[in-house]
């Protein structure tokens, strides 16, 4: 059985039959319906999950749209569709171009159009990119709770990449419950874990913060190790690294060589999306020609039917899927509707008459 979803995620959207309306939501007040909310969002991701996995969704694979001018820039389209007392469907446009940052621009920019279910009119635009991150980092501190309840409960946090998803893990960690010993950065830029550091500094945290200029020293400084990067392909390959057997958020997918899965328990959000494109898991199943070494989903471990080991080192490598940004966006859009800050497009549809 699924649990209810939060109260302010029930439907809003406009009555069927009536004529179309549209929204615009700007990243304001998309900030403002998710400010200070870490623990409604986590239940909200987690009661999302329990309807994927239960059947009452469509989230079909991602399509890259890529450039042979600019081979590391790309734009993805997440289309999906989610049911229960969500009921919507949609789709997440997001582009991600690195060389923004030199720009000083974050890396991602993302809109999410939120469909009517009954009519099929989008009904609102929503600025993404902070519904994304949001999404990304109740997902991980979902698993984080799920997956040290079997085992020691990390008081060591190391973060690998140190960009906007780092720091919307760690407000969602702090904001649920988490407190730290120690805060281990690394990044291949100073001024990321500057800014890091900085925004540590700001929230607030009690933790001793520590910059490793080795990639190795964080690690196995760690209980819980955040991956965080744009890596393309494995860069981290040292099993022994992990020989601490710490809890291991692969956010960026793509950081760990198939040596170190394969000496490690491992699990995943969804497993025929996460076995795509060659994220490390999918390297692994490339390898191997098998799936053996999942040992399960993480929907499987809030149903009790897998247990991370505390004599491994575990790893969850999340894709990532579009009902979460869904089920986020239609969230903020019955915030704002409920508070009457809905900013209607007049006369967005046009020519509604079929014969004019």
């Amino acid at each position: 059985m699924t649990r209810p979803l939060p109260t302010a995620a029930r439907s809003a959207t406009p009555h069927p039959g009536s004529s179309p309306t549209f929204a615009v939501i700007s990243g304001a007040q998309v900030q403002q319906a998710l400010s200070g909310r870490e623990k409604e969002i986590v239940e909200l991701v987690e009661a999302t999950y329990r309807l994927h996995a239960a059947g009452d969704s469509v989230n079909p694979p991602s399509y890259f749209l890529r450039f042979p001018d600019r081979p590391g820039a790309r734009i993805i389209a997440l289309p999906a569709s989610v049911g229960g007392s969500v009921h919507v469907d949609g789709l997440k446009w997001i582009s991600s171009f690195p060389d923004n940052v030199r720009a000083g621009l974050p890396r991602a920019s993302a809109v999410l159009i939120l469909n009517d279910p009954e009519t099929g009119y989008p009904f609102a635009c929503l600025e993404s990119s902070i519904i994304s991150a949001t999404r990304t980092a109740a997902s991980a501190a979902l698993a984080a709770d799920w997956l040290s309840r079997s085992r020691p409960r990390p008081s060591r946090v190391g973060f690998f990449g140190t960009g906007l998803i780092a720091r919307y893990i760690h407000a969602f960690l702090a904001g649920t419950g988490w407190t730290f010993d120690t805060i281990g950065v690394h990044d291949v830029s100073a001024d990321s874990t500057a800014g890091f550091r900085g925004y540590l500094r700001q929230a607030g945290t009690a933790a001793e913060v520590t910059v490793h200029d080795r990639a190795e020293d964080l690690v196995r400084s760690s209980d819980l190790v955040v991956f965080a990067t744009v890596a393309g392909e494995p860069h981290v390959t040292d099993p022994a690294w992990f020989s601490h057997n710490p809890l291991v958020l692969h956010i960026s997918l793509r950081d760990l060589a198939p040596e170190i899965l394969l000496d490690s328990a491992n699990f995943v959000d969804d497993v025929e999306h996460c076995l795509k494109a060659d994220t490390s898991p999918h390297l692994v199943e490339q390898r191997t020609g098998n799936r053996d070494f999942l040992n399960g989903t993480l929907n499987d471990v809030m149903l009790g039917r897998a247990a991370p080991p505390a004599d491994r080192p575990v790893i969850f490598s999340p894709f990532g899927l579009g009902v979460l940004d869904l089920a986020v966006g239609k969230y903020v859009y019955d915030e704002a509707a409920g508070a009457g800050n809905l900013r209607l497009i007049d006369d967005f549809f046009h020519d509604l008459r079929r014969y004019g």
